[in-house]
């Protein structure tokens, strides 16, 4: 059974079908790539499963109960979390506040943002234990402005694990970084929902990224699905050699 599942979704921006009935699903326990080129709707997708932008048509279910109209915030208490292409953290803050930030609102616990130094020792204890996750318990007292770049993609999935998702969407989290960090930072990625059970489906334009870290391949084009399959199948799948992987943007 899926944990997540899309039925005719559909998004028009004018002319543009930038999700034109997509059937799309994921798994319980996998890491999913979504590869296409630029403004294959990859994006489109998850900001309509995430509930950014209402669908013109089409369902969504997840965990067999229908979301395709619940609010952004209806999503992350049923369980659905992203992290951002461009990072989304709160500069002048430390790495440590951003996940406690976090928790604290994931908790209803809005009174207490008022002073982030609330004496709430069990939410500074998970926010620390967020950070030793993915090895940035070093930096707990620094600020997110402060880390390095490959660090604050880290810090981004890791606010947006804080919310304890049953499936996490991660927009390029390799973009912007040096080749020598991106394995890095997907090893501590992909450890992490692993180990406790999370689906993360992956937006990324690093076909080594793709290739090497994830279950199965779902490879867009013009608003719809190519290709749907293992890393081997993608790979050997001539649609998806001519139309991605051979073109400049697929890396």
């Amino acid at each position: 059974m899926s944990l997540l599942v899309t039925k005719e979704l559909v998004k028009y921006f004018g002319d543009t079908h930038a999700v034109d009935h997509v059937n799309f699903t994921v798994k319980h326990r996998e890491v999913l790539a979504l590869i296409g080129s630029n403004g294959a709707g990859k994006t489109t997708l998850v900001n309509l499963i995430s509930g950014l932008f209402p669908p013109d048509g089409g369902q969504i279910l997840f965990r067999d109960r229908d979301v395709t109209h619940e609010s952004v915030h209806g999503r992350i208490e049923a369980g659905i979390a992203r992290s951002f292409q461009l990072v989304n953290l709160f500069d002048q803050l430390s790495a440590l506040d951003n996940i406690a930030l976090t928790i604290f609102s994931r908790d209803h616990k809005t009174k207490k943002l008022v002073s982030l130094a609330s004496a709430d020792g069990a939410v500074w204890d998970e926010a620390y234990e967020v950070l030793r996750l993915f090895g940035l318990d070093a930096k707990a007292r620094m600020l997110a402005g402060g880390v390095s770049q490959g660090e604050r993609k880290l810090l981004d999935v890791a606010v947006a694990y804080a919310l304890k998702p049953k499936l996490l969407f991660l927009d390029e989290p390799t973009s912007g970084v040096s080749t020598r960090e991106k394995a890095p930072i997907m090893d501590t990625v992909t450890s992490v929902v692993r180990s406790m059970g999370i689906s993360a489906a992956i937006i990324e334009h690093d076909m080594d990224v793709v290739f090497n870290y994830s279950d199965r391949i779902v490879a867009m084009h013009q608003g719809t699905i190519l290709a749907d399959g293992t890393p081997d199948e993608i790979r050997r799948n001539e649609a998806v050699r001519t139309t991605l992987i051979g073109t400049a943007d697929a890396h």
